[in-house]
């Protein structure tokens, strides 16, 4: 017999953790699913000198906000587990782990019925806070085909001494990308980055750091609204760049280092990788992002009547020789890692909720089936919807319309 719940949270890293401190405090019967361990994806799915690219300030869970006297630094991969841990052991064992969730429908009679691995549940209410990325995008074509070369994704990659000796191709230049590129250069290996467009943000800017900047321009506060267009969901957080700061990197930083920028993969082909030649191209896209945010900080300095330094704006520009094609055995390549992003993966919910793409319509995490909500997606609301930053926020608002629809059924 299916266990029955008011409310099931599916998921418990930052998001689901987030939603059972908020129904632990109002006293409502609820129990986290979580197929793994807590955090499992920071657990499993990380490198292992991996750091947030945001400082501890930003850790603002719902009764968990950050109280050290670091909030400039930043946290590694087992911090932030831990941190999720600590957040996990206030919230009276309502998580129970080991429990993938293989089925989520609609029951004849109301509410929800679960399929999992732990026997069947049931539930009035459904919080599905298991993130926007669970699937690798797919490669391009031929993307597997290269005998001899070590392929992996990013979310399989832990250390240099993991990869087989030689030269490595890292596809991708998010934070990811950056990240473990500038780990593998510094450890002796020849990298190749192929460049997405991620752009990427300055540390410091007239003397304020750029978390700061973003928070007081509102950039942290766009809605989804705004964006050009549903696909730009894709698109990474812009990555940081500090020459001070070991594991905040952008291509320019990379280049400086010794990294070789090359242009879209397109096509693996046997041992031959096919090349777009618009390397340069995305620099120019990156350095338009970085002057059009340096103006909007200048416009709200002046706006404000702010004191700040002076910073000029410089007019140097990163070019690079453009490649068409990679010879890796010419080029002593022998590892590619994949570090080309996520896409949704929600195909085990049997509802109608979702759009072409494959991400759930919804309204600031409400959808149009009664009962059900998202936390934790990216852009959910607003750009800060999925980070330890924003998600707070998104829950709040969420189990407000739970409990309005609770308290509209008992007036029933």
């Amino acid at each position: 017999m299916a266990q029955r719940l008011d409310t099931i949270v599916i998921g418990a890293g930052q998001a689901g953790l987030a939603v059972s401190y908020l129904l632990t405090k109002r006293g409502r019967e609820h129990v986290v699913l979580e197929r793994g361990e807590i955090g499992q994806t920071w657990r499993s799915e990380r490198w292992d000198s991996f750091r947030l690219n945001t400082p501890n300030s930003f850790l603002q869970l719902p009764g968990h906000e950050y109280a050290g006297d670091d909030p400039e630094g930043f946290l590694t991969r087992d911090e932030t587990v831990a941190y999720l841990e600590r957040y996990a052991d206030a919230l009276d064992r309502s998580v129970q782990t080991g429990t993938d969730v293989l089925s989520l429908r609609a029951r004849s009679d109301g509410g929800f019925a679960l399929e999992t691995s732990a026997g069947p549940f049931s539930a009035a209410n459904v919080v599905v806070a298991t993130g926007s990325f669970r699937r690798p995008t797919p490669r391009p074509p031929g993307g597997s085909a290269a005998p001899g070369i070590l392929q992996l994704h990013a979310n399989e990659y832990r250390r240099p001494e993991q990869l087989p000796d030689g030269n490595v191709l890292v596809v991708g230049s998010a934070q990811s990308g950056c990240q473990i590129t500038g780990e593998l250069s510094r450890a002796g290996r020849g990298v190749y980055l192929s460049l997405g467009r991620c752009p990427s943000l300055p540390l410091l800017y007239r003397g304020r750091r750029v978390y700061d900047w973003i928070i007081d321009v509102g950039m942290m506060d766009e809605t989804v609204d705004t964006l050009p267009s549903p696909a730009a969901r894709l698109a990474g957080n812009p990555t940081v760049d500090s020459d001070d700061v070991s594991h905040l990197l952008g291509p320019r930083r990379l280049a400086a280092e010794g990294v070789t920028l090359i242009g879209r993969v397109e096509a693996v082909d046997d041992r031959r990788v096919v090349i777009r030649p618009d390397a340069n191209e995305r620099l120019a896209e990156a350095a338009q992002f970085d002057g059009t945010f340096k103006q909007r900080l200048d416009d709200y300095v002046e706006a404000n009547g702010l004191d700040l330094p002076e910073e000029p704006h410089s007019d140097e520009k990163l070019e690079v020789t453009e490649l068409t094609e990679l010879d890796l055995r010419a080029a002593g390549v022998r590892t590619i890692v994949w570090a080309n992003g996520y896409r949704p993966d929600f195909g085990w919910i049997e509802l109608p909720v979702f759009d072409a793409d494959g991400w759930p319509v919804q309204t600031r995490g409400v959808t149009a089936v009664e009962g059900l909500y998202f936390i934790g997606v990216h852009w959910l609301h607003k750009r800060k919807s999925a980070l330890l930053l924003g998600v707070g926020e998104d829950t709040e608002h969420v189990i407000s319309m739970m409990d309005d629809g609770k308290r509209g059924k008992e007036k029933q």
